[in-house]
């Protein structure tokens, strides 16, 4: 009887387990959608056995640190780079020791030659990105870091210091570029999203800005590099943005001595005999000399690419690394150039948005490298489109999907019914707003056949726009800021009206000048506000709004949730749902929220995916390692888990 009344436990036990799963509901893994061969901080250089070798990042989850032969292009090295997305740039000290700075802080360590990467750690305490690397003296390398614009030092004996003593500008949050002056053992710093140049002692931690303020008002100085020239006269080049002029700026007499436009700034490299100095500039290679007009430059080769480094070889032709992972050599005496496509190796790359296409497929944005991707639940097939860039945001309106774009605030439309093809306006750019950057909050209408777009402006700037597009007029327009110094992180139409939910972030390496965030209503044929409220006190973002299952309009704030009556314009009820990270530098986009066909809402935010029950408000976490959220007319769920896309059946 005991044996019996066992099985009958263990029956009743797992049919108990089985329900249990059937509540909590079917997690599957859909696996990467996007991968990129995209690479940025690049070096030559040769190891201690003589060869010539040039080494490049990999930009992925994480991202790879690339060795290749430049004789013969084959892969000597290939290592990951652990909880480093990508590098911005390296450096060889003079001990022959490569330092590679991590996207994530952290500083990294390999002796060419080697099969070995080591993990210096994180350079500087709250110092999560590092941008310019530059060389010193006697093994020593600099480095540039955000959010807290510092300058560290790492030297094998000393470890790591902060040489700038501090923020080289307090109210800035970028270190941008870097370069190192042997004569004088001085460092320049390029500083943003407010434009500065900062002369550093990195001895005594003095500080001295020498960028005229004729140049202040632009965004970055973007790029450095260090020209030698006769008598002293030392120029240093500075990339500035917006604008994308280099300044030629000389170190003796302290004066800029010219401006130059559509120069690469990625790597420069010199010939100290000839004064000569060699870049690209719109896909060529020309050369110029910096004591004379850059209007005197000669063309030396055509549609050879932009340069992430530069190298003179042994055998005395020039080398460079293109950003399209061209390996090029130019022969100064015959002047012809030689091509090899290096084989990066593709790395999964993070997924940046989610949508549900016309077509019932599911897209993919990738990050920073751009492209997309589709999945299509009845096949399983996943398939890549490239050719545009970081996708914010995507929506639909019949059977066109609409993409807003970083960097620039540009906008495209893809007619599903054509073939994929970038090259030939498909999808095809509808236009572009100046001063504005990224549009996470975007909405369709279709009885209307019009998008509303939120946008987050540029750097260093407050106050993002409130855009329109009718699709019948092919016509996008601006209102502007509709709230001063806040830009905009969400997007509804409920009850007749859009409804946007502000933040009070603005652009990156700006503070916000409000404190709390605001809903408001836009008359959509009218286009005017109707109303503004505060519906959470001291929230600085309103970052998801839907149609709730009882007619109102439910929306987060700050890990709160609050049930709002647009035709009375009152907040019915607030309700804290999680504890909500302190504000650090900015709030762009955070809770997403679905409707469920079974009546509960499901949610992603700080990192986990949850559901709301309509009617007592609890939430019950269902998934950690989780962000974005949309769901397919089946009620299946989709979000993302950095690379991967997963899905979720409740």
């Amino acid at each position: 009887m005991k044996r019996i009344g066992l099985i009958i436990f263990l029956i009743l036990t797992s049919l108990f387990s089985l329900k249990a799963q059937e509540t909590i509901g079917k997690f599957t893994n859909l696996g990467p959608q996007l991968t990129a061969s995209m690479i940025q901080g690049s070096v030559f250089l040769t190891d201690k056995s003589g060869n010539e070798l040039v080494y490049t990042v990999v930009r992925g989850e994480p991202a790879h640190l690339l060795g290749f032969d430049i004789k013969t292009k084959k892969l000597v090295l290939d290592k990951e780079l652990p909880k480093a997305d990508g590098v911005w740039d390296m450096a060889q000290s003079t001990d022959g020791t490569l330092y590679i700075p991590g996207a994530n802080g952290s500083l990294f360590k390999h002796i060419p030659g080697t099969q070995e990467v080591e993990d210096l750690g994180i350079v500087l305490a709250g110092e999560t990105y590092l941008w310019n690397l530059t060389a010193g003296n006697d093994g020593e390398v600099f480095g540039a870091t955000y959010p807290g614009c510092r300058v560290f030092r790492y030297h094998p004996n000393d470890g790591f210091s902060d040489v700038g003593k501090g923020p080289l500008v307090a109210t800035e949050n970028y270190v941008r570029s870097l370069a190192f002056h042997k004569a004088t053992g001085f460092l320049y710093a390029g500083v943003g999203s407010h434009a500065h140049l900062i002369k550093l002692n990195p001895k005594t931690g003095e500080k001295t800005e020498i960028l005229p303020e004729k140049y202040q008002d632009r965004e970055f100085v973007y790029g450095l590099e260090i020209v030698e020239g006769k008598n002293g006269n030392d120029r240093l080049l500075a990339l500035l943005t917006t604008g994308n002029i280099t300044l030629v700026y000389n170190l003796k007499t302290q004066k800029v001595e010219q401006e130059i436009e559509d120069m690469d700034m990625k790597s420069v490299i010199s010939k100290s005999k000839k004064q000569e100095v060699y870049y690209t500039s719109k896909g060529s290679l020309k050369r110029f000399k910096a004591a004379k007009s850059e209007k005197l430059s000669q063309e030396l080769a055509a549609n050879v690419g932009s340069a992430n480094a530069f190298y003179w070889a042994k055998d005395k032709n020039l080398y460079f690394l293109t950003s399209a992972t061209n390996l090029v050599q130019y022969n100064l005496k015959t002047k012809e150039t030689k091509s090899t496509l290096l084989q990066i190796p593709a790395q999964p790359i993070p997924i940046n948005a989610i949508m549900v296409g016309p077509d019932g497929k599911i897209w993919t944005g990738g990050y920073l490298a751009g492209g997309h991707a589709t999945y299509d639940p009845k096949t399983q097939k996943n398939t890549k489109l490239l050719g545009l860039d970081q996708t914010e945001g995507m929506t639909v309106l019949g059977n066109n999907i609409y993409f807003g774009i970083y960097p620039k605030g540009r906008f495209y439309k893809y007619e599903t019914t054509q073939s994929w093809d970038p090259k030939n306006n498909s999808p095809k750019k509808i236009g572009e707003i100046e001063g504005q950057s990224r549009s996470f909050a975007v909405l369709s209408i279709p009885n209307k056949k019009r998008l509303f777009f939120g946008m987050i402006p540029e750097y260093g700037k407050l106050g993002g726009a409130f855009l329109s597009y009718d699709e019948t007029k092919d016509e996008l327009k601006s209102f502007g800021t509709i709230i001063p110094q806040q830009a905009i992180a969400s997007l509804v139409y409920h009850q007749k009206t859009v409804i946007a939910g502000t933040t009070i972030s603005g652009g990156l390496g700006v503070k916000p000048d409000t404190k709390e965030a605001v809903l408001f209503g836009w008359d959509a044929d009218k286009n005017e506000k109707t109303f503004e409220l505060v519906p959470v006190k001291g929230a600085a973002a309103i970052t998801s709004l839907i149609a709730g299952p009882d007619g109102l309009l439910w929306g987060i704030a700050d890990g709160v949730l609050f049930v709002f009556d647009a035709q009375q314009q009152k907040v019915i009820s607030t309700h804290k749902l999680y504890d909500y990270p302190p504000f650090g530098s900015h709030i762009w986009r955070s809770a997403f929220l679905v409707l469920h066909p079974n009546g509960n809402i499901y949610g992603t935010d700080n990192n986990q995916l949850f559901q709301i029950n309509p009617k007592t408000r609890a939430v019950s976490v269902l998934a950690k390692d989780a962000a974005l959220l949309v769901m397919d007319k089946q009620g299946v769920l989709y979000f993302k888990r950095g690379t991967q896309l997963w899905s979720y059946q409740p």
